[in-house]
């Protein structure tokens, strides 16, 4: 099976458990052991619900970090399971180049996020993606964003909307353009 459709799998399971405020891998196993009436899951959708779960404080504190005026917590659930994936692609699994964890999460917001998710969810695991690349120059933005005001509650114009009720949207969303591959030191 697809890793594409492996990862959709992974995001329901992850955000029907954040949903039920049940545990990711509670939920997991209920899902393993009884599919429901539908196919087994994936290997790789376990791995990833199996990844996300274990890793899950430093994912969702490294995108607390990174993300400006949201924070994990007050992300519509789909967009905060969505980064969940893509953070744990692209910090915890060597086998999946960081573009493609992008690319993939971008697909899954355009398909089942509202308009803003894609570019928020781009911004967002760029700036994981550089902080990943190039630790010493990520750090020193951390320390001069503390100096700062504290924006925890406080949502900006690149956010996502309030509204954590999404409804399918269609595929052909405004085009976001693509991770960009300069090497900057």
């Amino acid at each position: 099976m697809a890793r594409s459709t492996a990862r959709k799998r992974a995001l329901n399971t992850l955000y029907e458990a954040d949903e039920k405020s049940q545990s990711f891998t509670s939920l997991l196993e209920e899902r393993i052991k009884e599919p429901g009436a539908q196919t087994p899951l994936p290997e790789y959708a376990i791995e990833i619900v199996r990844g996300v779960a274990e890793h899950g404080r430093d994912i969702d504190a490294t995108l607390d970090e990174h993300s400006t005026g949201w924070k994990v917590r007050r992300m519509a659930v789909v967009d905060r399971n969505i980064l969940r994936i893509a953070v744990w692609e692209i910090l915890f699994n060597e086998e999946v180049p960081d573009k493609v964890a992008i690319d993939e999460a971008l697909s899954l917001a355009k398909t089942l996020s509202d308009d803003d998710s894609p570019a928020f969810i781009h911004g967002l695991l760029s700036a994981v993606c550089h902080a990943k690349d190039h630790p010493v120059a990520a750090a020193e933005n951390v320390d001069d964003a503390s100096d700062s005001p504290d924006a925890d509650d406080a949502p900006d114009a690149s956010g996502p909307s309030d509204s954590d009720e999404r409804t399918d949207q269609s595929a052909s969303a405004d085009p976001v353009s693509e991770p960009s591959e300069e090497t900057a030191d």
